[in-house]
């Protein structure tokens, strides 16, 4: 993977201005100071290599050269952000992208996307702040491509796997998973407001009907049937008491058995 070929690669797609490099700290800072320099909408940086990637509350993410897809994009909204809806547009085009594969993905809600229970992609969404508005935001996305992508045990939080790992034999190249996730952002981009995209999040939400537990902060675990999600993206559970219990954000486990 180069800057030649993705150029070509994406040639087709309607898309920003493109930063690549061999080597970087982090896409998403990259972006980020990008964007108060007034990228075009959907700019989009990508590594190789990061060296100090990261995801959602300050973890590591793992990105070694020429084993994973990490790429950050710019969007400058002309509407006021769904940034809820934002993460499952995100999550639904790396999931599409799985698919194209021959593979089963789940989106691990708000942010991952496991094949057999296991993670091979997440999000980072941050923003840019103009005084009360949002100027732009930054999408970050990570894709466990090689099998040499996965962390050492020691810096999981959940289980991992690799595109590599569930085909069972070599992805394609990183340049056209790129192109299938940037295509199908795309097209559910133009569908954010819609109800179709919460009813696509929602069949492919993982643990659906079962016990999970939800972690928020400090705060105690809440426990529920895991029931579906909200008309913003929010998880909806049902308690033992028969009560409906919405999360607007948080980590979800699937609770251990009895």
């Amino acid at each position: 993977m180069n800057e030649n070929s993705l150029k070509k690669t994406l040639s087709k797609l309607t898309i920003g201005d493109l930063r690549y490099f061999d080597s970087i700290g982090s896409t998403n800072d990259e972006a980020l100071a990008w964007a108060t320099e007034n990228a075009r909408d959907l700019s989009i940086v990508i590594a190789d290599e990061q060296t100090q990637g990261r995801g959602r509350l300050n973890r590591k993410w793992f990105t070694p050269k020429e084993s994973a897809l990490a790429f950050s994009l710019i969007l400058r909204p002309s509407a006021p952000t769904h940034l809820s809806r934002t993460v499952g547009l995100a999550a639904l085009s790396i999931a599409e992208s799985c698919r194209t594969l021959g593979l089963a993905p789940r989106i691990k809600w708000p942010n991952d996307i496991l094949l057999n229970g296991k993670k091979a992609a997440g999000i980072l969404i941050e923003t840019v702040w103009s005084g009360e508005d949002v100027d732009s935001v930054v999408v970050g996305m990570g894709i466990n491509v090689h099998s040499t992508s996965i962390p050492p045990q020691e810096f999981l939080q959940f289980p991992a796997t690799s595109l590599e790992d569930e085909l069972g034999k070599a992805p394609p190249a990183r340049e056209e998973i790129l192109y299938n996730v940037l295509n199908s952002f795309i097209h559910w981009r133009a569908r954010l407001e819609s109800d179709d995209l919460i009813k696509a999040w929602e069949e492919i939400l993982a643990f659906r009907g079962e016990q999970v537990q939800v972690k928020t902060g400090s705060e105690n675990p809440i426990t529920g049937e895991l029931l579906g999600l909200e008309s913003d993206g929010s998880l909806r559970l049902r308690n033992a008491h028969d009560k409906s219990i919405i999360v607007r954000f948080g980590d979800v486990s699937l609770r251990p058995a009895a």
